[in-house]
């Protein structure tokens, strides 16, 4: 494909990526918003993100067998056309009951949109133009995990929750047409396989388990609940099951031979690392910022906006150069940019300005717009194009886990740590003190009685204990990412690329 199809294609795919990828964020800063509007409480609002990580987390592996059954383009077309339909439910929901129902839906019939979208664009560019089209993947698929709390907070703030799946509705028809219009002859040949419907069962079974479990663990106490406790053995018995039939099985559904290649291998350890690191970044940067910062949804996201502008500036440059240089460079410049602004983060105090928040964005932003297209680039590096899809699938299976363990690990830690700087403040700030006596007298002056003066002094403990919790995730952060920095460089030099189909 040449010319202003390509350029066509090229958007409607990055279209769908966008709006599938927001969809993983923007309901995050919305559950309180919904929740109240529902009446629910937020701990039961939070079983909006579950339910469509649960079912998103079961789909994306079954990628490679839906397209090799049903081709590429049918697939991902019917992907596309599904989750807008369930967009329009979800924001029609009438109950929290129904929303869950119906994000469960969204969740489901997205898992091709990420791996097809990324074999069709490589399957409209030429070989030597890989890297033009890994970078047009990445630039929308790092854009909208920084909008996506951007668009939440100022709908929840400015709209009505609803709108924040409505406004995938025009966005999904754009894509949808515009594919059908240009890829509906280009569909890749298909294989008639037989279904696995043990290996699915299993898929289900631990997948399911183990999206719950860290959802819930943090909520439950962890291995103290008997729930999380039980989640636990049938995650496990149920991943070892799955790991040996479908090792064993002649048509499994998830093609478990790709990680015989060591550049696949090692490249997914690398990129579930780095991934989860930076996910829990995201996470806890917003949380932070709202909840001791005194930041309103919507300036939380104009925080993060600065990575994704930075990221979307740079990629095209990025995507020349991958071709060119080798992708563990650029891999590094990744993870070295992360590890930077981690590190710039570690040095927050308490009255840290705008301009001081953002400045490791811009930082950030260096490491996004070389780190998806070089791991993908190493990822998917010698690869049959049949395999590809499957690739894809897989890598993204893996990414989900690693950012849904990063979510959990990152909000138990961040409440762990703050406890044990509370209690070490707490006994450094008797009210017996000079310190404390002096600054109870301040307060007493300003007309506050001893019990709310003792409240704005508590209140000022646990902000101080909360922000001293960030800085040691953030300096462990910037640790742990030198890591995977290490690792890369056991895979092989990346070498050619080739066209992505589904199947011989």
């Amino acid at each position: 494909m040449t010319g202003s199809a390509r350029t066509i294609v090229s958007v409607a795919l990055a279209l769908a990526t966008f709006m599938q990828v927001l969809d993983t964020s923007i309901a995050n800063v919305a559950i309180p918003t919904i929740s109240g509007n529902l009446g629910v409480s937020t701990d039961e609002g939070t079983w909006v993100i579950t339910s469509f990580a649960v079912s998103n987390g079961i789909a994306v592996p079954l990628t490679g067998w839906l397209m090799q059954r049903y081709g590429v383009v049918r697939t991902f077309l019917f992907s596309v056309a599904a989750f807008t339909i369930a967009s329009f439910l979800c924001g029609a929901a009438w109950s929290l009951s129904s929303l869950v129902v119906f994000r469960v839906i969204q969740g489901a019939v997205s898992g091709p949109m990420i791996p097809g979208s990324q074999a069709l664009l490589l399957s409209v560019f030429p070989p030597q133009r890989r890297g033009t089209a890994l970078a047009i993947w990445s630039m929308t698929a790092l854009i909208a995990p920084v909008a996506g709390p951007v668009l939440g907070g100022y709908i929840s703030d400015n709209w009505t929750w609803p709108w924040i799946f409505y406004i995938n509705l025009p966005v999904g028809v754009i894509s949808a047409l515009l594919c059908w219009r240009y890829l509906a002859k280009r569909e890749t040949p298909t294989r008639r396989l037989p279904i696995d419907r043990v290996g699915l069962a299993l898929l289900v079974i631990w997948v399911g388990s183990l999206q719950i479990l860290l959802d819930k663990g943090k909520d439950l106490d962890w291995f103290s609940s008997p729930a999380i406790l039980t989640l636990a053995i049938i995650a496990a018995l149920g991943f070892v099951s799955w790991i040996i039939w479908e090792a064993t099985d002649s048509h499994p559904i998830v093609d478990l031979s790709l990680f015989i290649g060591r550049s696949f291998s090692i490249g997914t350890l690398a990129y579930c690392l780095g991934y989860a690191v930076f996910f829990g970044n995201v996470v806890l940067m917003p949380l932070w910022l709202q909840t001791q910062m005194g930041y309103t949804a919507t300036w939380a996201g104009l925080v993060a906006a600065p990575a994704g502008l930075v990221a979307l500036l740079l990629s095209p440059l990025v995507g020349r150069l991958i071709g060119r240089v080798d992708a563990r460079w650029l891999a590094s410049v990744g993870f070295l940019g992360y590890a930077v602004s981690y590190f710039m983060r570690a040095r927050f105090t308490a009255d840290a300005s705008f301009a001081a928040l953002v400045l490791p964005q811009f930082v950030m932003g260096i490491g996004m717009s070389t780190f998806f297209v070089a791991m993908l680039a190493i990822l998917l590096d010698r690869l049959p194009p049949e395999r590809v899809p499957s690739a894809s699938g897989v890598s993204n299976f893996a990414r989900i886990v690693a950012s849904g363990f990063a979510t959990s690990i990152t909000t138990t830690l961040w409440d762990r740590r703050e406890a044990f700087h509370q209690t070490r403040l707490a006994g450094s700030s008797d009210a017996l003190t000079p310190s404390m006596q002096h600054a109870l007298y301040a307060l007493h002056g300003l007309g506050l009685s001893e019990p709310a003066a003792l409240g704005v002094i508590t209140r000022g403990l646990v902000n101080q204990s909360y922000l001293l919790s960030s800085l040691d995730y953030f300096w462990l952060s910037g640790c742990l990412t030198l890591i995977p920095l290490v690792l890369l460089w056991f895979v092989r030099r990346p070498g050619g690329a080739t066209h992505a189909v589904a199947a011989d």
